[in-house]
């Protein structure tokens, strides 16, 4: 039995929820405050999230000491649970775009949705800015993000993924500060929408900080981006571990491709799920519902089969004047009703 919280060293080890290798020392108290520890370059904590799955965050020396000074990290009793049927259900907070990363979270916490991947813009400059793009790349407010990470604990939401998008045109260093971005933000995954050229890049920081890549699809099915099965296997081909699978099955269905199968084959590949509800042969995006999305298959997938992917809400059909919060939650509402 694993307990609720479990520390180990991340350096040079997998750190992948689910492998064996975890120290027998149980935390004593709501964080890892194994302080006597701090010779290790950086620490993993396992702990329960809402319904009981494992969730893994990524802290360093300073990080243990922060934390040790300061309140715990997520408390049970503040927990959202928004685990249906085994399947964790949440959000990419791109779906609150309209609004601000405080007002965003309030809206999850509103909701009820316990799972959250950061977008990128909730704590980056507006892409239109591209000088403070550029500072933001070189010289990322990391103390900022750490507070970041205090609002989603202290809302009860974990924070699972970080959403940060390597291009072509960016530079080393700008991918290597995209890690150490995550790292602040205590996650062990990123997704991006990013150039499949871009994987060999990624792949070596992903391997230097332990950090899992899904790759995120849309339908464009241009050169170079990722649309089709065949640019996933393009972009993990001789890849390590690390490269993965961000499968956004409304795009996939809007490409011409089945999300069911390629969840069913690729799964152990697959980091996260992006919920949308889009037609075929590049359809519009729907309310939940009313497009070709196999959404309440893919579900089932997940409840049948004991996938360890969340489901996270990208909700993109909305239009001026309408409820983004409302909105958001009708597609919840939907989900729970497919997985009943």
């Amino acid at each position: 039995m694993v307990p609720d919280r479990l520390c180990r060293t991340a350096q040079n080890q997998d750190v992948r929820p689910g492998n064996p290798d975890i120290c027998a020392r149980e935390c004593t108290n709501d964080c890892c405050r194994h302080i006597q520890s701090l010779a290790f370059y950086s620490h993993e904590c396992f702990e329960r999230g809402p319904g009981g799955d494992i969730i893994v965050h990524m802290y360093t020396r300073r990080d243990l000491v922060r934390f040790a000074l300061a309140t715990p990290i997520v408390s049970a009793l503040a927990a959202i649970d928004s685990k249906i049927d085994g399947v964790m259900i949440g959000a990419q907070s791109y779906s609150f775009r309209d609004m601000s990363l405080d007002k965003a979270i309030g809206a999850m916490k509103d909701i009820g949705l316990g799972y959250c991947e950061l977008w990128e813009g909730h704590v980056a400059p507006p892409e239109d800015n591209a000088a403070a793009t550029k500072e933001f790349r070189d010289n990322p407010p990391f103390d900022k993000l750490h507070e970041v990470r205090k609002q989603f604990d202290d809302a009860g939401i974990v924070l699972y993924a970080f959403n940060y998008s390597f291009r072509d045109e960016f530079t080393d260093d700008e991918i290597d500060k995209g890690f150490q971005m995550a790292k602040a933000l205590g996650v062990n995954k990123i997704t991006a929408s990013s150039n499949v050229d871009v994987s060999p890049r990624a792949d070596k920081y992903a391997q230097k900080y332990h950090i899992y890549v899904g790759f995120h699809n849309h339908d464009s099915m241009k050169k170079n981006e990722f649309s089709t099965p065949d640019d996933f296997a393009t972009a993990m081909k001789g890849r390590s571990k690390y490269i993965c699978i961000n499968l956004d099955i409304g795009h996939f269905t809007a490409a011409g491709f089945d999300p069911v199968s390629f969840l069913e084959q690729h799964h152990d590949r697959i980091l996260t799920l992006h919920i949308k509800d889009r037609k075929k042969n590049h359809g519009d995006n729907m309310p939940f519902g009313q497009g070709e999305t196999k959404i309440r298959e893919v579900l089932q997938v997940l409840k049948t089969k004991h996938y360890p992917i969340p489901a996270m809400i990208e909700y993109e059909y909305g239009k001026e004047g309408m409820d983004t919060v409302a909105e958001v939650r009708k597609c919840f509402e939907f989900m729970k009703n497919a997985l009943a």
